[in-house]
């Protein structure tokens, strides 16, 4: 017990001898110039991160590449309209047609179909009309050959008149986007080829079973559209078992005049 109190003694005498070696230490001793411990807060500029963030330790971030509307990689001129159409893959993945930055049809909107996938568009204004899905494999009497392995049906078939229809009365400059999905051809007839050609289509007389398609064409013009793309059907080029690649295309429409 009588070493109790000399024991106190020794360890704070150590204590206090530990204490003042070590801010010593930190505080660089006399005449040891800057500080360490305001050495490790302070830059040469006055920047207390500096310390973590200079030159050896900073990390430079990738720029990342802007987009722009419908996901263009630069921005449309004024008066142009930015445009994205993905068709379908095979029968599993649904097209998209993208406008002004709106999704147009999609199948998160589900409003797309197996067929020919069609959004009418104000070219003044750049308002969507109307937008449909048209069975071309379980709709009405066409001119193509059936093929021998049958698709499956679809959940809502419409006769090829639906889609003669729709787009037969067409006001002049109305912008017409057209993805295919599935099968884009086997029940459409003579006219449909003739009005899907008068709207500036150069492929659509020789579409055929499961051919990828892509299109933007308008009322009223009078030469051939530079907004199409077209995959035929091959067991030799397919990417997919029975299905050729999915197509994207995407650009800029000039609006159209109200004059027309």
């Amino acid at each position: 017990m009588r070493l109790a109190g000399p024991l106190r003694i020794v360890a704070l005498i150590i204590t206090m001898g530990l204490t003042w070696i070590l801010v010593t230490i930190l505080l660089g001793g006399p005449g040891g110039g800057l500080p360490r411990i305001q050495q490790f807060f302070t830059s040469e500029c006055g920047d207390p991160l500096a310390s973590l963030t200079g030159p050896e330790n900073s990390v430079t971030a990738e720029p990342r590449a802007r987009k722009y509307k419908c996901g263009l990689p630069q921005p449309c001129p004024e008066e142009h309209l930015a445009f994205r159409i993905v068709s379908g893959a095979a029968n599993v993945i649904g097209p998209k047609i993208c406008l002004e930055d709106k999704m147009l049809m999609s199948s998160v909107k589900d409003n797309v179909g197996r067929g020919l996938n069609i959004a009418l568009v104000n070219g003044v204004s750049g308002e969507l009309l109307e937008a449909r899905a048209f069975d071309m494999w379980a709709g009405g009497k066409g001119c193509s050959v059936e093929p021998k392995v049958p698709l499956p049906v679809g959940p809502s078939p419409t006769d090829v008149n639906d889609l003669l229809k729709f787009i037969r009365p067409l006001h002049e400059g109305t912008l017409v986007f057209v993805a295919s999905y599935d099968d884009p051809a086997t029940k459409m007839n003579e006219e449909t080829r003739k009005l899907f050609s008068e709207l500036g289509s150069r492929n659509a007389k020789e579409l055929a079973f499961r051919d990828s398609w892509v299109f933007v064409g308008a009322k009223g013009v009078q030469n051939k559209s530079p907004f199409e793309q077209h995959v035929k059907n091959s067991k030799h080029t397919n990417k997919y078992e029975g299905w050729p690649e999915a197509l994207e295309m995407e650009g800029c429409i000039p609006r159209r005049s109200m004059a027309g």
